[in-house]
């Protein structure tokens, strides 16, 4: 029997479980599941809606690892992730053992992610990051993409590659250096909220200029700019649907923390720092309030801050 364990049951996470509940990776009289969230309604609910399946809800992240031979855990943010990581008491790290197995799914920094690795071996347990690149869609889809670093042993085991198989469409291993991993997502996201950014300026370029905003997201999709995020959100952006895959302050937090690693290597990043500030700004705009909803909400911070007469008639939409 192979115990597996799930910490976290946000946007992310509840999507990442039913997907090993589906492919009976996790859930089975051979491999119970064993699941905490913050909010303990999260857990009664996903054990109500899969009956069949052999599901124990614990009072605590230490509980679920103790009683764990391996432990997925998917917080929202920094603040969340140490929150539940360093209790003393009832957290992650006071039920690691040397028989545990913790695979952290979030988006830290680098610092933190080699902090949290280094208690984890400290205890004889062994550790595996492993930040995903996808939202919500691609969670419930089994869609996303893992980046790994940390123990080979853990990314090479049976159960865990059947685990991000089911998660996810392809994993990648960047070595046993922990922080890796973190790298590599900061630069994919930073790199889809300048683009981001970028869309959402050209978009709104166009309806000012008195564009069909309909037809110019056709004229993108066929050429050799055509991405899926602007498929997926550019409609969605045109109707002021906002609704969060991807929350703009965790967008944001992620390209905060990847200017600073540039910073730290020298990098020249200005382009990115600039996307940054405009994510910066739209999240801390108290009349807006879009923090919490989708990062193509960026595009609504671009229009408010417009003076052209399409935003003004816009925003008063």
């Amino acid at each position: 029997m192979t115990k597996i364990g799930f910490i976290g049951l946000g946007i992310m996470g509840e999507g990442m479980v039913n997907c090993l509940l589906k492919d009976a990776v996790a859930g089975t009289a051979e491999t119970p599941l064993l699941i905490w969230n913050r909010t303990s309604s999260k857990c009664e609910n996903l054990k109500a809606s899969h009956p069949d399946k052999t599901i124990e809800i614990q009072p605590s992240a230490k509980d679920v690892v103790s009683n764990c031979d391996i432990v997925f855990s998917m917080l929202s943010t920094p603040e969340a992730s140490a929150a539940v990581f360093n209790d003393g008491t009832t957290g992650t790290l006071a039920g690691v053992s040397n028989t545990s197995v913790i695979i952290d799914c979030a988006t830290l920094a680098e610092s933190d992610m080699k902090r949290m690795s280094d208690q984890v071996t400290a205890k004889g347990g062994k550790f595996l990051e492993a930040p995903v690149s996808g939202s919500k869609g691609p969670a419930h889809g089994g869609q996303l993409i893992f980046l790994c670093a940390g123990s080979k042993d853990v990314f090479d085991d049976t159960v865990v590659q059947a685990a991000l198989n089911a998660m996810g469409k392809a994993s990648h291993y960047f070595g046993e250096e922990v922080g890796k991993a973190t790298r590599a997502k900061l630069v994919v996201n930073s790199l889809m909220g300048t683009m981001m950014a970028a869309f959402g300026e050209s978009m709104a370029l166009a309806e000012s200029l008195d564009l069909d905003g309909s037809k110019m997201l056709e004229v993108i999709s066929q050429g050799a700019i055509a991405t899926p995020m602007f498929a997926l959100k550019g409609p969605k952006m045109l109707k002021k649907d906002h609704a969060p895959n991807f929350p703009l302050c965790h967008a944001h937090k992620d390209m905060k923390l990847a200017v600073d690693a540039a910073k730290s290597v020298g990098v020249e990043y200005s382009v990115t720092q600039v996307a940054e500030e405009t994510f910066r700004k739209a999240r801390e705009d108290d009349e807006l309030k879009v923090a919490n909803e989708d990062f193509s909400a960026v595009f609504e911070k671009i229009h408010k801050d417009s003076k052209s007469d399409y935003s003004k008639k816009r925003k008063l939409g």
